[in-house]
């Protein structure tokens, strides 16, 4: 029996300034065997309405936080998670299913993005307003700065649990806003233990433990964190059907949403293929498919079509199945048995339409070999959807224009890429693609921590990154300041009056 636990945290959850006990909890299973890994508590609405009551209660006192107070506690919880990162690797591992190379790299990714919020509390400042462009503005000074948006939601999924409520967390507390994390209920513990390090950091650093606060659950304590008036921002991640309903239910509250995709990967006639083919490997299957920039629809321009399938078939072989455990393995069993059944009956339903299955397509020891379709016409869930799992989708087209058609007819936008040896094809790409990002000769999954990141379309709103994340996670407030209240004359221009304004 696979059996751990979390070290070093209390029981319950982190509500307020202490950890509250929880009536109810549940199993959290490793999906590559099905064992139990521990038992995690379960919040309820309720117990959500208390964050928030706690949050908002806080909000001044967070807001006003020296800077180097909240740079010192996120310093100190860097320091805290690389010294314990070998541990955090091998939970993840298990409570995600997901193959230890990919664990690493997201244990890497959140040290980078807690270092980089640190840094980014140095660089939150404002600017001078010219105000005297209009003459009414003469002898005025105008300054904006940054202020914070008040009470964070950030609510994380379950396929980078660790990494994703770090991108909520860091960059709210560098903000100034007290923060409260709803993990995915099915990966809770990375995110339960990483709470636990920033609230000692905070406490350490002279600042409240309930600046930060987790509350696990299912819809309804969702809900209850999304619809709350008093909460200033919602940052989610997740499904785009998700995503959008919490935007309608949280409105007039600011919602900053990274949601899906069926990110493109496409071959030019002027590609290097054998790079084409080791990048459709390298980012189709890793953590098993289940990234929302990892590549699953291929459009080769129909020049470099046969080159491009021989050299991606001699590939496929290079992608080791098996038990996430082991150092090797590349793709292993998804989240859960659902998400395995749905994935293979959209792969099912592609063959039906008249696909062709050229590598995988069925399911040994509960994972999906890693799949190779080709021709998914339009309108197959397959093609237009995000599948989340080891499945590559491959159509041609006539050239670089019907190539950037077809990936721009996606109701999606996150990520696509492009293999090219020439500069112009490249920069065409960058013009015309509509994705938050472009990607040149590499992977559409390649995502730096530092920089701006988030989609178009049905893939979300906002920007993630930490110093993007805390432009969206604080509000401007303008200065404007005559130094001496001296009597305006008859001839002193009037001023201008805003938009709605009585005059």
């Amino acid at each position: 029996m696979t059996t751990i636990h979390t070290p070093e945290h209390p029981s319950g959850l982190p509500v307020g300034d202490s950890w509250v006990d929880v009536e109810q909890t549940t199993a959290v299973t490793f999906p590559f065997t099905g064992e139990r890994v521990a038992d995690a508590p379960v919040g309820t609405s309720e117990l959500a309405r208390q964050a928030v009551s706690h949050a908002f209660q806080l909000r001044e006192r967070v807001g006003s936080l020296p800077s180097h107070v909240r740079r010192t506690a996120l310093a100190e919880a860097h320091r805290v998670v690389a010294e314990r990162r070998v541990e955090f690797e091998r939970l993840l591992v298990l409570e995600t299913g997901k193959p230890l190379v990919d664990c690493r790299v997201e244990v890497d990714r959140t040290l980078l993005t807690l270092a980089t919020a640190a840094e980014e509390v140095a660089r939150l400042h404002g600017e001078t307003v010219p105000l005297d462009l209009l003459p009414s503005g003469e002898g005025l000074i105008g300054f904006w700065v940054r202020k914070p948006i008040g009470v964070v939601v950030g609510i994380a999924g379950y396929n980078y649990p660790l990494l994703l409520a770090t991108h909520k967390l860091a960059p709210a507390l560098a903000a100034g806003c007290p923060v409260i994390i709803k993990p995915a209920p099915q990966t809770p513990l990375a995110t339960l233990w990483l709470v636990h390090i920033v609230r000692e950091a905070l406490a350490a650093a002279g600042a409240p433990r309930g600046a930060v606060q987790l509350v696990t659950g299912g819809v309804d304590v969702g809900v209850a964190l999304t619809t709350d008036r008093r909460v200033g921002a919602v940052s989610f991640t997740g499904s785009a059907a998700v995503g959008h309903a919490i935007a309608r239910d949280a409105a007039p509250t600011k919602v900053l949403l990274e949601l899906g995709s069926n990110s493109a990967l496409v071959v030019a006639a002027d590609a290097n293929v054998e790079a084409a083919a080791n990048a459709v490997v390298r980012g189709g299957y890793y953590a098993s498919g289940q990234a929302c920039i990892s590549v699953q629809r291929v459009v080769v321009v129909e020049e470099a079509r046969a080159a491009f399938l021989e050299a991606l078939s001699a590939r496929m072989a290079e992608v080791v199945v098996g038990d996430p455990r082991d150092e090797t393995t590349r793709v292993s069993a998804l989240i859960d048995a659902r998400s395995t059944e749905r994935v293979m009956s959209w792969v099912e339903t592609a063959r039906r339409a008249g696909a062709t299955v050229v590598h995988g397509g069925s399911v040994r020891d509960g994972i999906i070999e890693p799949t190779v379709l080709l021709d998914v016409p339009d309108g197959e869930l397959a093609w237009d959807e995000e599948v989340f799992g080891p499945v590559v989708v491959v159509r041609s087209v006539p050239d670089l224009d019907a190539a950037i058609e077809v990936v721009n007819r996606s109701r999606y936008g996150l990520h696509a890429s492009v293999f090219t040896e020439g500069l112009g094809s490249a920069f065409t790409a960058i013009d015309r693609i509509e994705t938050g990002g472009v990607v040149v000769n590499e992977v559409p999954g390649f995502r730096s921590d530092v920089m701006p990141y988030g989609g178009v379309k049905d893939s979300g709103v906002g920007r993630e990154g930490p110093r993007f994340a805390i432009e969206e996670l604080t509000v401007t407030r303008m200065a404007i300041i005559r130094p001496s209240a001296s009597t305006p004359t008859a001839t002193t221009p009037a001023p201008a009056i805003g938009e709605g304004a009585a005059p």
